[in-house]
Parts: C-alpha cells; structure tokens; sequence
C-alpha cells in the first residue's frame, strides 16, 4: 500500500489534489474487497492508513491489480478527463450482472490545464488539516454500511470504472497502448456531446445502455471537502441483487 503523510497534506496544486484522492482510493478498494468478502478474510492483514486500522489483502497479485489500477485511474484523473470511479462487483458466471457499485464522485475536482497541474492555486488554500480525520470517518462509515448490506453469492468478481466527464474533447482512453477497455453497455452512461446527439438514434436502440446506473438502492457514505479536494461516495445495489436466484 502507498505510503502517506500522516500529517495534513497541503491540497495547493491538482496534483496534490489527486494524490490525495489515490492514496485514499486504495484503501478503500482493499477496506471493500475485506468488507464484502470478496476473497477470504484470512487473507488480509491489518494495517494502519491515516492514523487509523484498515485491512490489507496480502496477495502479490491482488495488491498489484489494485495498484495499477489506482495508477491508470490517477492518470485520466490529471487529464482532468473523469467524473467519477466505481468499484463494481459482478455475480459469478453466466450472468455476471453487475450486484453492487461503490462510486467515487470525482465531478466537483477542479479542471486544470495540463502545463498547471503543479500551479500553486489562486487561492492558496492553507493545509487540509481535516483530510485525515476525513478519511478515517468515510472508511469507518464505509466499513459499518458494507457489513450491513446483504451477502453477496459467493464467487464474485470486480472491476473498476472509470466514467468519462461530459465536456467536449473529453475521449475514452482505449487503444493497445492503454490499461482501459470499453465498459459493458449497461454500465455506461449515454454521454451529452455532439457526437452522442448525431447519433441519438442508434443510442436508443441500445437498450441496455445505462441499464446497470442508478440502482435499485442507493446508500450515500459521505461526503468530503477540504479545499480544492470535493469527493462524494455512495452505495448502489443492482436489481439483480434482490433477485430470487442471487439470494
């Protein structure tokens, strides 16, 4: 896991600001793999991450997933190119529906050009010297929610989202070159550019766009502000879920 000043960060250029938001990001994907009972429970040590016990998984190949992840996330983030995260956990096959989203509203995060990234901001914000206290309270609500909802069957998988910001010139990170491939259609959000307009027609015939957003219940976490940093968390449970043959 990343290390992380336990002291308060200063949140005085974007860059600070993301690097707030991904360190914090980790823990959480960790707190909610232990919390759901993705892998067993043995499986995960204890660890402290902002002056406060988190659970670690100690799998090579999971704690490098996740990290890699967080990376290809924080690089879309400092394109200013992301509105939000989910961490999405899927049913076991064949219906790999998707049973729960974990989303990380990113929207409020300032929009930096490229070359300011490490610009002190107009306003100087002092050091957010409630971030940590912040972050301790969103894993210890997040940890007391996740044990309150319901089971999920076992042999879940999960995946982390990336959904696009609206504004014109924002484009999907996809090519060889990329860690990114396109969502499933139903965790996609019909987008509000000109080419989403042309093309409204064939959107409309897609019926399972956007089918598996919402949920059919959502659970807000928190909120978190301090500075430039603005972040919004919420739970939201697919109908798929409280269906008869998943309970």
């Amino acid at each position: 896991m990343a290390t992380y000043n336990e002291e308060a960060p200063t949140l005085d250029t974007y860059h600070a600001v993301v690097s707030a938001f991904s360190d914090f990001l980790t823990v959480a994907i960790h707190t909610i793999l232990y919390e759901r009972d993705i892998y067993p429970r043995p499986s995960f040590v204890t660890a402290r991450k902002f002056n406060y016990p988190v659970r670690q998984s100690r799998h090579p190949k999971v704690c490098k997933w996740i990290q890699d992840a967080v990376a290809a996330v924080e690089v879309e983030i400092l394109k200013c190119a992301l509105s939000a995260v989910s961490l999405v956990i899927h049913a076991p096959p064949p219906s790999s529906a998707a049973l729960e989203r974990f989303l990380f509203s990113t929207a409020a995060f300032p929009s930096v050009p490229s070359s300011e990234l490490l610009t002190t901001f107009a306003d100087n914000p002092p050091p957010a010297g409630d971030l940590p206290e912040q972050f301790r309270a969103t894993l210890a609500r997040l940890s007391t929610l996740s044990s309150s909802l319901s089971p999920l069957p076992s042999d879940c998988s999960f995946t982390l989202v990336a959904e696009l910001r609206d504004e014109g010139g924002v484009q999907p990170p996809l090519g060889a070159n990329t860690p990114w491939i396109a969502a499933e259609p139903g965790l996609q959000k019909q987008r509000k550019t000109r080419d989403a307009a042309q093309n409204e027609s064939e959107v409309g015939r897609a019926t399972n766009v956007g089918k598996g957003l919402g949920g059919f219940r959502t659970t807000p976490v928190r909120s978190l502000e301090s500075g430039a940093f603005a972040m919004e968390l919420w739970i939201e449970e697919g109908k798929a879920k409280f269906e008869e043959h998943m309970c």
